[in-house]
């Protein structure tokens, strides 16, 4: 078994404190990786605060991961000591239902097995990354482009993926009206991205506040949410919007900003349900949808599309001591855009 220095959480209303953890032997598919940087996720909130339901404690989060492989299991083709890579919200799959032969891993009929909060094929419980080692499979691993950063590296591999995955799917690009719901880690990246695409961009916030920043990452408009005329104004006109805020907010208000045939993809993930009034959708034959990050092979490909239109999210560097405080700043929207922890801390 291999140790690992790690941060852990004992209970939803624990403080991080250090821990040790240990990581597998290598199988011979796998890769152990040090990890440089993990980037927190408001997922991780979510989880180490008990919202999405039971928690096997002691747990150690983090699913935003970037670092170095440092050894190769026997059979391993794929990654070779001292390559840059990336491990994102899975670790495993079942590799063999019509999802995941479609590369739709994600979605796995039989379950993915996500880095943390999980059980692994082995039975052991998966452990994050606000650790300094992890020991994945080489298919669910990814290669980090040369011209990225190993620090503005780790958030692509959830907030990248996460908002990349349904504009791709969707088909954002030239002719296509995208607007983005909240400006923070997830809906910055989105923002980004869809213009990238070739997108016609509007950012909807709760203020205006964040709306220099908006404009300078891409977007062509922007409006707030708690100024009544603004859903007067925009009715009708967007193609697609992602959602990209965890909280409850009022989804039918946004309904009415799509146009006919628009699509409205959740991708934020509230800890209580959302009340989706189905006359707001039946009027002008709107969809209404989730998504959840990305296949492998997507994942790959996100990367290479933020390295050729040299895009990184907007990140803040902490040490592990500071991932509570951490924590309380995200809750408080008090981030541009993503805390990072530097794993050489713990």
């Amino acid at each position: 078994m291999i140790t690992a220095k790690a941060r852990a959480v004992d209970g939803p209303d624990q403080s991080f404190r250090a821990a040790e953890i240990k990581r597998r032997d290598l199988d011979l598919h796998d890769v152990l990786i040090e990890i440089k940087y993990a980037g927190i996720c408001h997922s991780d909130i979510h989880t180490a605060h008990g919202e999405w339901g039971p928690v096997n404690y002691p747990l150690v989060p983090g699913h935003e991961i970037a670092g170095i492989v440092t050894d190769v299991g026997a059979e391993v083709s794929k990654y070779k000591v001292g390559d840059r890579v990336g491990v994102g919200c899975m670790v495993d799959s079942c590799g063999e239902c019509e999802n995941c032969r479609q590369g739709e891993e994600q979605y796995c009929l039989k379950g993915n097995v996500p880095t943390y909060a999980g059980v692994d094929k082995y039975g052991e419980p998966t452990q994050g990354g606000y650790s300094t080692h992890i020991v994945v499979t080489e298919e669910f691993i990814v290669r980090i482009p040369d011209n990225i950063e190993l620090d503005v590296a780790a958030p692509l591999l959830c907030a990248g993926i996460t908002t990349y995955s349904p504009l791709n799917h969707w088909g954002a690009g030239p002719g296509k009206k995208i607007a983005i719901v909240g400006m923070g880690g997830l809906g910055h990246m989105a923002v980004k991205i869809a213009h990238a695409m070739g997108a016609e961009v509007t950012v909807l916030s709760q203020s205006l506040k964040k709306k220099e920043d908006g404009l300078q990452f891409g977007a062509d408009h922007y409006y707030a949410t708690s100024e009544p005329e603004t859903f007067a104004k925009l009715a009708g006109s967007f193609d697609l919007i992602i959602n990209t805020v965890s909280a409850n907010i009022d989804i039918n208000a946004y309904f009415s900003l799509l146009t006919l045939d628009g699509t409205l993809v959740n991708v934020g993930a509230p800890g209580e349900p959302l009340a989706v009034n189905v006359m707001s959708l039946i009027g002008h034959r709107r969809s209404f949808a989730g998504s959840m990050i990305g296949g492998i092979r997507e994942t790959q490909e996100m990367l290479d599309f933020c390295a050729e239109h040299n895009i990184v999210p907007m990140i803040e560097v902490i040490s592990a001591d500071q991932i509570d405080e951490a924590y309380q700043r995200v809750l408080a929207s008090d981030v541009k855009y993503r805390f990072v922890i530097d794993t050489s801390t713990i």
